[in-house]
């Protein structure tokens, strides 16, 4: 054999050689499903809710189901862009985040049927305020400042009524989460504050707050919210048994009920990228949207 005959088939054999290992690295990879969320509850009760979910997932998809809680909002959008995570449970602003950053390279499957009509409340202790122009001179905190419902859409309906959170209160507060939220509106920390309608009534039900106490005050009308996102170059067939998955979950089968009740959904429905054009907007025009 030629020198360069031996040389060149050394070269196809390190060249298969690499290929394989690739290959298994990626099939290592492709083992293991990889989910995080945005952290507007406690990283202990994201898991909680998400056990069962995981569990029924695994069964769905043939792949083991981790969930690893992220510090902020901005990590949840960087993880799934980086390919640290597979799936990522979204509000609509950190979608919206998603998918400016990574160039329209984020597909949302699905949604709850509340999500087409989700609502934040706008809460406190105060007697004097009953209308959002009595915040006016008020100090109020809002959530995270990625939140759509604790931030983005609190912050555009304040707007809409002529109050700038930046000038015309007191102070304001970003609290992170929800949950705290009204914890601070409760101890007295602010004045007011405004969450997700469904954590509010999670916390009114299960005793943790005293609605005679801390009430709501203000309403908003209704905006696409949450959904679950994944990577667009995802493999076409993964995404139809997640989506499938997800449209399968029945209320009226026991083991479904309790994945819907932890998830806080009647039910699942498909989404699109183009039902957040007005939550996008919204971020353009309040000066949230960084490009």
């Amino acid at each position: 054999m030629k020198f360069s005959s031996l040389r060149t088939l050394k070269s196809v054999l390190a060249a298969g050689l690499l290929v394989t290992a690739a290959f298994a690295q990626a099939q290592s990879a492709n083992g293991v499903f990889r989910v995080t969320a945005i952290p507007d509850e406690a990283p202990t009760e994201l898991q909680r809710k998400f056990k069962p979910l995981g569990d029924y997932l695994e069964k769905k998809i043939g792949m083991k189901v981790e969930f690893t809680p992220v510090t902020d909002y901005a990590a949840s959008v960087e993880a799934l862009i980086n390919k640290k995570v597979d799936m990522v449970w979204f509000g609509g602003f950190t979608f919206v985040q998603a998918k400016e950053r990574s160039k329209n390279q984020v597909t949302p499957l699905v949604q709850r049927a509340e999500d087409e009509k989700f609502r934040s409340v706008f809460i406190t202790t105060q007697k004097d305020i009953n209308k959002l122009e009595d915040l006016k001179g008020h100090t109020f905190t809002f959530g995270s400042e990625s939140s759509t419902s604790g931030h983005l859409m609190p912050r555009s309906f304040l707007l809409a009524a002529k109050i700038n959170p930046d000038t015309d209160l007191k102070r304001i507060a970003f609290s992170g989460q929800h949950d705290s939220t009204v914890a601070a509106v409760a101890g007295g920390k602010v004045d007011a504050g405004a969450l997700n309608i469904s954590v509010w009534e999670k916390l009114v039900a299960e005793k943790k707050v005293d609605p005679s106490v801390v009430r709501v005050f203000y309403t908003t009308p209704g905006y696409y919210d949450y959904n679950w996102t994944v990577r667009t170059d995802m493999n076409a067939d993964l995404k139809k048994k997640l989506t499938d998955a997800f449209l399968a979950l029945d209320p009226k089968n026991p083991q479904d009920k309790v994945i819907m009740d932890l998830q806080r959904a009647s039910k699942f429905i498909p989404t699109k990228a183009e039902n957040y054009i007005a939550i996008e907007a919204a971020a353009q025009n309040a000066g949230l949207l960084k490009k």
